[in-house]
């Protein structure tokens, strides 16, 4: 509990931490008055399920198995995308984590029996699955680019219709709001930024930028 609070203190960030046993509540607040930070950090009880999380720009976890995965959708649901999501112990089973760390801390020992600690980074993605229509500058085409994208939580697939082609692109990724890919074709590489049904940003192709941007069709 210490740790995060800290955290709290030194970065003037604001938090709240949902539990469903009474005397956990009660230690963690003691704990937040403790180090400072009760002005800014609240604990309460509650069922995790039923509580609105899409306030947090930063969410951890430390829950068994089950529970984590049983949450995927709320967190996919409520969180915007962007959102930083650490789980402690336990992965989100589809998703892929930005970062993995392990190391091994003797406090773990009373609680399950090892010291190995793991901590999986994840990042809330933006939903991109549908076929988007784009406009291109001239160096990429003449007429407005099709665009079909597959999703699978965090991961991206998809191609583009280009001179009535369907192309694969290439290296396509997906990080919170920000998309890119290239398209090989064309030598060129786009980078953007994902609001709802829109996507705005820059595409390089033969040594010169210039915007692009692309609406949802469906």
């Amino acid at each position: 509990l210490n740790v995060p609070q800290r955290l709290l203190r030194l970065c003037g960030a604001s938090g709240f931490g949902l539990e469903i046993k009474d005397e956990l509540v009660k230690l963690s607040n003691e704990a937040a008055q403790k180090e400072g930070v009760a002005d800014r950090v609240k604990f309460i009880k509650a069922d995790l399920f039923k509580t609105d999380i899409s306030r947090a720009t930063v969410l951890t976890m430390y829950l068994l198995p089950n529970t984590v995965n049983m949450l995927k959708e709320k967190l996919l649901t409520e969180l915007k995308p962007g959102t930083k999501v650490l789980s402690h112990d336990y992965p989100l089973a589809g998703w892929v984590p930005e970062k993995y760390v392990q190391w091994d801390l003797e406090d773990k020992v009373q609680i399950s029996g090892v010291t190995t600690t793991l901590i999986y980074l994840y990042m809330v993605p933006a939903k991109v699955q549908g076929s988007w229509r784009a406009t291109v500058p001239a160096s990429v085409g003449k007429a407005p680019l099709s665009l079909s994208l597959r999703q699978q939580v965090t991961r991206v697939s998809g191609t583009a219709r280009l001179d009535g082609k369907d192309v694969a692109l290439d290296d396509l990724k997906i990080h919170g709001e920000q998309i890119s890919f290239a398209l090989p074709s064309k030598k060129a590489i786009f980078t953007g930024t994902v609001k709802g049904d829109a996507i705005t940003g820059e595409v390089e192709a033969g040594g010169v930028k210039a915007p692009w941007s692309a609406k949802l069709v469906k």
